[in-house]
């Protein structure tokens, strides 16, 4: 039986194709990708971590479903314990300090997808709001996979790979695939295709994404 979320799946396939093959992917595999570029990257991400976090909390807020409250607590939890904690050891890899998180301006693709997922949510629903969330649960598993046997040269970039090919994070990817599938059946189609929508953008934002990262994007460039 094809499911909710095997469907937008499909219809995302082309911009998950070229976020695997993206060259700021292809250059971290290889190792050639600059470590200053994968500074600006981890600065960046930093911010939308910790926006996409607060974004769980919320969700969870307008929800009566516990299943997927437990869900979405939890995983706001450990966004802040686990995967922004493995952020911090990369900072400290990498001699990021308080002073220059402080002073780096978020960058305006960064900025408009985490718009995007609150306006998924205040204007929109709590179950476009899910839909919102899957890509990046999703699409960062499929690249870990994809990547892993191939590895990096790079020990740090070879670290950032294995965070999502671990059997932890795949086992939460599937538990927010199966609440997405439970959320689309309780709306009706018009909503379904608004979460689509949703979907949709966000594996858009996560393409920019990289291109964001590889020019060092700001303001003052657009």
């Amino acid at each position: 039986m094809t499911t909710f979320t095997d469907q937008i799946h499909e219809l995302a396939r082309p911009l998950w194709l070229r976020s695997v093959h993206h060259p700021f992917i292809k250059q971290l595999t290889a190792g050639d990708l600059p470590l200053s570029t994968f500074r600006y990257y981890l600065l960046q991400d930093r911010y939308y971590l910790s926006e996409f976090g607060k974004l769980h909390d919320k969700i969870a807020d307008q929800l009566t479903d516990q299943t997927a409250i437990n869900f979405l607590r939890e995983g706001a939890a450990g966004l802040k314990n686990g995967e922004i904690a493995v952020r911090k050891g990369f900072f400290a890899k990498l001699n990021i300090t308080q002073a220059e998180i402080d002073l780096t301006p978020i960058a305006p693709t960064a900025y408009n997808y985490v718009n995007h997922m609150y306006a998924a949510l205040y204007q929109g629903s709590p179950q476009r709001a899910i839909a919102a969330l899957l890509p990046c649960y999703w699409l960062y598993n499929e690249i870990g996979q994809a990547l892993i046997s191939q590895g990096s040269p790079v020990s740090l970039y070879q670290q950032w790979i294995e965070t999502y090919d671990s059997d932890g994070y795949t086992d939460s990817v599937n538990q927010m695939i199966q609440l997405t599938n439970r959320a689309a059946g309780q709306v009706d189609e018009t909503e379904k295709q608004a979460m689509t929508t949703a979907f949709i953008r966000s594996s858009a934002y996560e393409l920019g994404y990289w291109g964001m990262s590889l020019r060092h994007e700001s303001w003052d460039s657009l």
